[in-house]
Formats: structure tokens, C-alpha cells, sequence
């Protein structure tokens, strides 16, 4: 029978400046060993929460959110304490997400996010919080002889969680640990505050702990070997088992049987599979339903104006397929969805700023032809709806929005302006640790020289998804040199341990999230030093799944080059009193243009230009737009490896018969 412990205080990869724990190693590890419950406590964020939370459930444990946090000193900015603060509900969770986002967007110092004690004060309901051991206000009171400080401390802490302050006890072999406990047991037991043991969790086994040193060094810039470099962990901070820590505290039993109670006091719950849209203002007696069908239909007759319905299908059809998109979006909850991309593309084009045409699946709405979201009519082109929206498998709409990659921003401020700035943000992503860049960094800490890591890093074949593991079957002179030299075969095996592992946090691309309500109740968000440009907390997947929808603004430099040019040139025409170039009404079929493509002079045009692409384009010949089409879909891996290619240009060229699947 396992030993009813439970870790509450523990480092996974996403603390980013220690921790080497992959969230799946963890959770297997935990099963295997019985633990009813874990807690994840990165410090200062939630990065990792969903993964945890949905890998966890499914392995049958109790995930505990939490986050181990820096607080500074009002008087003294320089002087830093430890505290982790960890959710016991719903309201809890509301709360460490507004005191982590604050941390980042107010509280940076040095580039460290660091919290109030104030802040606090006023945002400890349903959170339950541990000391932080020799590290936390308390235990620094203690070590350097200040008992009554401490004290009043402890009372103090005690008062902004009352029943839910607990004093925590490590035994890591780290110094002072010794000295703290004595005091700190002594203050528990004259505050009446229970003690929890926790074991400062930074890797999953004992043999771990070189690579999570060497992780640590590459984070601060220093060699392993570096004398002087601060030594703040020890080889006993692996995910130790109930049975461990029952014999690590033997003599005092209850600093374990705590973290079962405390555990049993988290009780978190997540909604995961529900979106939640921003209002859009409709007008009196008017649902958004309603709203969107007198939009649309409108819309489409305005583009009959401009451009007739095509010859294949007659104005009913395009009523009855109206009706029909209509009906689907109206079924699946997302006319909101559609009013606010067609809202903000509306804005983008009466402010000068160029959109696309639209691309992707969603070329293949006529509502959004009808909105104006794309400038693509459908029918003409087969396009199907179902390939966008589908009710037997319900998923997100999801519209990439291409933007003059000059002007994006201002589109995004609309937006942040239109649905309040604590209501708009940008996506977080997470850099890991790659082939070639972590042999790098790992042969630095190690105090290799430059040349000799550089002669190994080369070798890592430069193709997509590449790993070490791969590279040494695929490279010989690679696999000679590690089977052959020391130093070689050192650094490729401590690089293996942490190839992946998530270094730093970025921005996403181009994903935008708009929230009902401030994001905080979402999501915790994350800002560089200085303030500017917030993101989520939670990368692009994880965003949806807690119900934030996601809108692609992605930059275009082709649609600046493409407005710089017609603007010039229109200049010119004006000059010479001749009609504007309008470029919805420029011919698909321009023979001059089609020489130019088939001549590969397509640099800086999106999609055509690189190297593979230009010899498709020459083996091809393409002399319609169709063929365009084609060779931007046939131009990805699978089609690539599949000899679908060939077979397409053979069939163009007349030197093979076409043959379908299906008639």
C-alpha cells in the first residue's frame, strides 16, 4: 500500500529556468508509483496547467494547480522570498491567474516576475499557501536569527490565509535546511500552524541531476565547472515515492500526512470543449443570427453588382447555398464569429490597409464571400463549405487573415479598442531545446571550445523535425565521431537527455485571442520585460480548449509590396489621365503574366518563391490559374513523397493518361 504523500511543491521543464520534468514522464512516473494526487508549481506561471491537468485526470490522478512565486520587499526591491501558493477552487484559480499577470505586467524586475504583498492580501481567497521553506520570508527571518520577525510574520501570513497557511519542511540535503527546520518547527508549534513536508521536485530520477544542472547553466550563461557559480540544488530533488518521504520524515509523521490532507483540500474543476465569444452589439429586436443573415444577405447582392454570379450556376443556386451556410452556422453557435472577423476586415479595408483574398478552408464559405471576409467566390471555384464547417465534427471556425504586414498592428489595436484591452491579447508559444542549438549549449557548459562544438553541430542534418537520435543514424561521420571520442559522445549524451526541453517563451505568429470577459478568467498572461506586448499564459491549443476563440492576423509582406506598387503606379496613370488600376478586376488569365511565371520569375511572390517551388513551376509549365492552385496544394510533404507530383505534371504534359479513383 503506498504511503499517502503527496508532492505539492515541484518544477516541470515549463519553469524555464530549472525544472527538467516532461509533463507525460511525470504523470507516468506518479501513476506508476500510486500517487493519488500531484501538484505542478512552476514558478511564476501556468504554462503547463491543461497538458497537466487533461494528462493527469486520464491517468486517474488528482491534478493540483499551483505556482511557486517571488515576492519582493517593499523597502528593499533586491531583497527576494519564496512562497507557493496553490488552488483550492474555482475562485482560487481566478486569483493566482490575476497575481501571476500582474507579476509579469507590473512586477517585473530585472526581468524576473515578482509579486506584492499587498496584491496578495487582497487575492488569497481560496488559495492555500506553503512558506517556501529556508527560501520563503519566514525561513530567511529564521537563518538570519530573527525569531520575533519571523513570528510576527507567520501571524501575519496566517491572517491572509486563514486555516490555509502551512509551514513547509524540506530535507534536500541543501544548506541551512537543518537550521531552518529547528526554528521552523518551533514557530509552527507556538503559531498552532501545521507543517508539510515537500521534496522542491526539480527532475524525475536521482541520475537526472547533471542534465537539470546543465540545464540551469545554459539558462544563466555558466559552465558546469565554473567554481564560483551558486550551487542551488542537489541530486535528492527527484520525484521521490510515498514510501521515500514516509522514511525521509519517519520522525515526523504528520509533515506527511499533511500533503494528503492539503491535497485533499484542492479542488479544482476545469471546463474544457466550450467557447466563449465577445458580444457584438446588434441592433434593437435583432439576435446576431438575425444579424448575420441580413449581412450576408445584402453582402451578396453588393457583389452581384460588382461581379455577376458565374455562368455554371444561376442566382438560386447561390440562394440556396447562402441558406444552407446560413443554417450550419446558425446550428453550431457561430454567427459571432463571423460578424467580428467580417467587422474588423471592414475596419482594415476603409482605413487603406491591405487584406488577402483569403486562403486556407475558409475560401470555401459563401457567407464569408457575401461578408466580405473573402474576396474568392466559392462557386466559381468548387470550393466546398464542408471542408470550413462541418456539424458532424465540431470544431472551431478558423479564418487566416492575411494583413500588409506594415499595418497589422493597427488592425489588432481596433480590435483591443473595440473589446477592451483586458479582453484582447496575443498567443503565447514555448521555444524548446533543438538538435543543433542544444549540442551548442551543451558543449558552452561543458567548456568545450567553440570550433570543436561547432564540427559537431554541423553534422546534424539541417531537415525538419530533425533529433539527435535520427542524425546519428543518418549521418555516419557523426555516428563514427560518437562512437570514437569522448568528449563527442559526452556532449551528444547529455544534449540527448534535453533535447526538447522548453527554453523560452515567444509570441505566436499571428493568433489573436478576444475574450467575453478580462482574460484573466481564462488564462494568466505573460509579458516581456517593460510591459508591452501581453500574451496568454496558454499557447495556441491550449487557449481553445479553456474556451477562448482564436483569430489568425497574420502579416503579409507580399500585401505591402503588392500596396506600395499599385499605388505607385496608379500615380503614374493619374499623371497621364488614365483610369486607376483596380486590382479586384485584373484578369486570371493575362498571357504576359503567365510567361512571367513560367520564366520562375517569382521571387517575393507568397507561396511561389522558393527554391522547390521554382522547379515544380518549370517541370509544370502552368498556363491557367487552376494550375496555380495545384501547385501551391501539390507543393507540401505528403503529395512530395507520394509521387502524386509527377504523376500530375506527366498528366498535364500529355505523356501519361489521367486515371481517377473514382468516376
Amino acid at each position: 500500500m503506498p504511503q499517502p504523500f503527496v508532492h505539492l511543491h515541484l518544477h516541470t521543464e515549463y519553469s524555464l529556468v530549472d525544472g527538467t520534468l516532461r509533463i507525460r514522464d511525470l504523470v507516468a512516473r506518479a501513476k506508476k508509483l500510486g500517487m493519488p494526487a500531484i501538484a505542478v508549481t512552476d514558478q511564476a506561471n501556468l504554462f503547463a496547467l491543461v497538458k497537466f491537468y487533461q494528462a493527469a485526470e486520464k491517468a486517474g490522478i488528482k491534478p493540483i494547480a499551483g505556482a511557486d512565486v517571488l515576492l519582493r520587499a517593499p523597502d528593499d526591491p533586491d531583497h527576494v522570498s519564496r512562497l507557493v501558493l496553490l488552488c483550492q477552487d474555482r475562485r482560487g484559480y481566478l486569483n493566482l491567474c490575476e497575481l501571476l499577470s500582474l507579476g509579469y505586467t507590473e512586477g517585473q524586475h530585472h526581468g524576473v516576475p515578482h509579486l506584492r504583498r499587498d496584491w496578495i492580501d487582497e487575492r488569497a481567497e481560496g488559495l492555500i499557501a506553503l512558506c517556501g521553506a529556508r527560501e520563503g520570508d519566514i525561513g530567511q527571518a529564521l537563518l538570519a536569527g530573527h525569531p520575533n520577525r519571523a513570528r510576527q510574520l507567520a501571524e501575519s501570513w496566517s491572517g491572509t490565509f486563514p486555516g490555509r497557511f502551512y509551514i513547509e519542511i524540506q530535507r534536500t540535503g541543501r544548506e541551512q535546511e537543518e537550521s531552518y527546520e529547528a526554528g521552523a518547527l518551533s514557530l509552527a508549534a507556538d503559531c498552532g500552524l501545521p507543517v508539510v513536508a515537500t521534496n522542491d521536485v526539480r527532475f524525475l530520477d536521482r541520475g537526472d541531476f547533471k542534465a537539470h544542472e546543465a540545464r540551469v547553466c545554459i539558462h544563466d550563461g555558466r559552465q558546469l565547472s565554473d567554481k564560483r557559480r551558486e550551487v542551488r540544488y542537489s541530486e535528492e530533488q527527484y520525484l521521490k515515492s510515498g514510501e521515500e518521504m514516509a522514511e525521509l520524515f519517519s520522525d515526523l509523521p504528520e509533515a506527511v500526512e499533511n500533503s494528503y490532507h492539503l491535497a485533499a483540500r484542492c479542488n479544482l474543476e476545469l471546463q474544457f470543449g466550450t467557447y466563449f465569444l465577445p458580444d457584438f452589439p446588434t441592433p434593437d429586436g435583432m439576435t446576431i443570427a438575425d444579424l448575420l443573415r441580413h449581412d450576408a444577405e445584402k453582402g451578396l447582392l453588393a457583389r452581384f453588382e460588382v461581379t455577376p454570379p458565374c455562368p455554371e450556376h444561376p442566382e438560386t443556386v447561390y440562394r440556396e447555398r447562402l441558406e444552407h451556410e446560413l443554417g450550419v452556422i446558425e446550428q453550431m453557435g457561430f454567427p459571432g464569429y463571423f460578424l467580428i472577423v467580417a467587422d474588423f476586415i471592414a475596419w482594415a479595408k476603409r482605413n487603406d490597409i491591405p487584406v488577402g483574398p483569403g486562403r486556407g478552408s475558409g475560401a470555401g464559405s459563401l457567407v464569408a464571400y457575401a461578408l466580405g471576409i473573402t474576396d474568392l467566390d466559392p462557386l466559381a471555384h468548387d470550393l466546398l463549405f464542408e471542408r470550413f464547417l462541418n456539424p458532424e465534427r465540431i470544431s472551431m471556425p478558423d479564418f487566416d487573415v492575411d494583413f500588409c504586414m506594415e499595418k497589422r498592428d493597427h488592425v489588432i489595436d481596433y480590435v483591443a479598442r473595440t473589446y477592451g484591452r483586458d479582453h484582447v491579447s496575443q498567443i503565447i508559444t514555448y521555444g524548446s531545446m533543438k538538435a543543433k542549438a542544444v549540442v551548442r549549449d551543451v558543449g558552452r557548459v561543458l567548456g568545450h571550445g567553440y570550433g570543436f562544438v561547432d564540427s559537431i553541430a554541423k553534422l546534424i542534418p539541417m531537415t525538419l523535425g530533425m533529433t539527435l537520435d535520427k542524425a546519428l543514424e543518418e549521418e555516419p561521420q557523426l555516428k563514427q565521431r560518437y562512437d570514437d571520442e569522448e568528449d563527442t559522445r559526452a556532449v551528444i549524451d547529455l544534449a540527448r537527455s534535453l533535447e526538447g526541453i522548453r527554453r523560452n517563451a515567444g509570441k505566436h505568429a499571428g493568433g489573436v485571442v478576444i475574450g467575453p470577459s478580462k482574460l484573466t478568467d481564462f488564462t494568466p498572461l505573460f509579458c516581456e520585460p517593460g510591459g508591452g506586448s501581453v500574451v496568454t499564459q496558454f499557447d495556441m491549443k491550449d487557449v481553445e480548449k479553456v474556451g477562448l476563440v482564436k483569430f489568425d492576423f497574420l502579416g503579409l509582406r507580399t500585401l505591402t509590396i503588392i500596396d506600395w506598387a499599385l499605388k505607385t503606379i496608379n500615380q503614374e496613370r493619374a499623371a497621364g489621365g488614365e483610369e486607376p488600376i483596380v486590382l479586384e478586376k485584373l484578369p486570371l488569365d493575362d498571357p504576359e503574366t503567365f510567361k512571367l511565371l513560367q520564366a520562375c520569375k517569382t521571387t517575393a511572390v507568397f507561396q511561389l518563391e522558393s527554391r522547390g517551388m521554382k522547379q515544380l513551376i518549370r517541370k509544370l509549365v502552368p498556363d491557367s490559374f487552376d494550375e496555380i492552385v495545384a501547385l501551391v496544394a501539390l507543393f507540401r510533404p505528403g503529395p512530395l513523397d507520394s509521387g502524386m507530383v509527377d504523376a500530375y505534371v506527366e498528366v498535364k504534359h500529355g505523356r501519361q493518361a489521367a486515371q481517377y479513383p473514382h468516376p
